[in-house]
């Protein structure tokens, strides 16, 4: 159980950092209101309905698909989404068929795809 909010005190001060070195935004919670676009505003919240559902897998899915598409806006989606998914309780995630070691993951991934994989080591490596 330690170990659990560690990891996922670790995902949020790191998508924490992220949101505010790469698009200025300070917050403590990252909400889709903190999203410019309607578009993107209306795709996140889709993407966080089927969390809610349990269909994690097929959010992520669906996210996959959108960064394969765009650039910046779907880096804030999926940060978003990973801090959505991350405030979810274990229990929930089991229930849904995922971990907090596979949102660790997510993230370690997303970090990489957009060329952060140097900023990870600070955050959550040593999990």
């Amino acid at each position: 159980m330690f170990e659990q909010d560690y990891i996922m005190r670790l995902i949020k001060e790191f998508v924490r950092v992220l949101l505010k070195l790469i698009f200025q935004i300070e917050t403590k919670e990252p909400t889709e209101q903190l999203l410019q676009e309607e578009e993107v505003r209306v795709l996140s919240e889709d993407l966080l309905d089927m969390i809610d559902r349990g269909e994690i897998n097929e959010a992520e899915n669906l996210l996959y698909d959108l960064i394969e598409e765009e650039q910046e806006k779907a880096l804030e989606v999926a940060l978003l989404f990973y801090s959505y998914l991350n405030d979810k309780t274990d229990d929930f995630l089991e229930r849904s068929g995922f971990s907090r070691m596979e949102i660790k993951q997510g993230v370690e991934g997303l970090a990489d795809r957009y060329g952060l994989g140097s900023v990870v080591p600070a955050f959550l490596m040593d999990v």
